[in-house]
């Protein structure tokens, strides 16, 4: 029997408006409130999924940071990945925001680095990402010195980073990074952790890996790689492209374009490779064997999903795996039930891995800091 594959394996939590049962429909009853996405982050936590996606977005989101602030002492095994937007929150009380966080969570933070406009902004994307480099330096010096002292183009202070000071003493939480243009890659080689990509073809997946892997070796950095994709598993592989048709049964285009154009990166170059991703595909929106971009009609970002029985979705991941790939961020519509059909069909078969834990990034002893003592007697 052939040993199982490791990977880090995780969920997503739809707090951006993002759930339903047919795409454009707004079904209430997945209407992405409190209670829904704190249903599906339990659901994914029981489960034995590692990690979870927590989006941003101000349109139509719940704020990602207070999400999973308030979903500490929900959980008990799961990891958290809120998207922070580069530039919403002053540095230096962002660095205390997420030290809160994470001695909330007893260290069970990553977080998704974000570098799109914020609402109502529209700076090219040169100067998003050279704001986000300073964010990242300065996060990382609040984590790893005693005193902070920082003179940049956007940020200029002298701070003890004391308040700000994580669980995660060993170089403080993951970092996980998408972004397509050659500043955003050159970003993440320079500073983050998991670089984080959408659904393509595998050769052309193939080749961004050996970009970036390239990139951040003149860095003197090596760096796992992390694929956000939507999964729809079934039986057969007949019932699977059922349910993705079904899925767009009831979806008018128009209402799939005002839905795509609410988000902040629409029009960014990301989405733009998903949209000429699903142009490309064949009639049935197949892309690939087993790969289905019909998703991408009715939501910005991730356009495509996974589509197949169990031995083909097995097999999909672990061509994946083989590939470079560490980190699986998983969805699909409905988000619980989907969570618990895919918890049940393909998660058994691999090895689930907390890439936070493998990477030491957790501290051996009990951490002194006073935000992670508990209440005074």
């Amino acid at each position: 029997m052939s040993l199982k594959k490791s990977a880090e394996i995780s969920w997503f939590a739809p707090i951006c408006d993002g759930d339903d049962d047919f795409l454009g429909n707004r079904n209430p009853i997945y209407k992405s409130s409190w209670e829904n996405t704190c249903k599906i982050v339990q659901t994914a936590d029981k489960i034995g999924y590692k990690n979870i996606l927590c989006p941003s977005s101000f349109q139509v989101g719940q704020d990602s940071l207070s999400f999973v602030a308030a979903m500490s002492n929900l959980t008990k095994d799961i990891n958290f990945l809120p998207a922070v937007r580069c530039g919403e929150i002053h540095p230096p009380m962002l660095a205390r925001t997420i030290a809160t966080i994470d001695h909330m969570v007893k260290g069970r933070l990553t977080l998704n680095i974000i570098s799109s406009n914020l609402p109502g902004e529209n700076l090219k994307s040169q100067k998003r990402y050279e704001r986000s480099r300073e964010v990242i330096q300065i996060l990382k010096l609040f984590w790893t010195k005693d005193f902070v002292e920082y003179d940049g183009q956007y940020y200029s202070f002298k701070l003890p980073s004391d308040p700000a000071k994580p669980y995660q003493i060993n170089g403080g939480p993951l970092l996980y990074f998408g972004g397509y243009s050659d500043d955003g890659i050159e970003l993440c080689a320079e500073f983050c952790d998991v670089y984080l990509m959408w659904p393509d073809k595998e050769e052309n997946l193939n080749e961004l890996i050996k970009k970036v892997k390239n990139k951040a070796m003149k860095y003197g950095r090596s760096i796992k790689f992390g694929l956000r994709i939507h999964v729809i598993v079934r039986e057969t592989e007949d019932e699977a492209g059922a349910y993705a048709r079904g899925l767009i049964s009831r979806l008018s285009l128009k209402k799939g374009e005002d839905i795509k154009n609410r988000a902040l990166d629409s029009k960014s170059l990301g989405v733009s490779i998903q949209n000429n991703l699903r142009l490309k595909s064949n009639q049935d929106f197949f892309a690939e064997p087993n790969l289905w971009t019909g998703i991408g009609l009715a939501r910005s970002g991730c356009g495509a999903a996974l589509v197949g029985n169990p031995n083909q979705i097995v097999s999909k991941l672990k061509r994946y795996i083989s590939m470079g790939i560490d980190s699986f961020i998983l969805s699909g519509y409905p988000h619980n039930k989907e969570c618990e059909i895919f918890g049940n069909y393909v998660l058994p078969h691999f090895n689930n891995i907390s890439l936070s834990k493998q990477l030491g990034r957790l501290p051996k002893r009990k951490s002194n800091s006073p935000l992670s003592e508990g209440p005074r007697k």
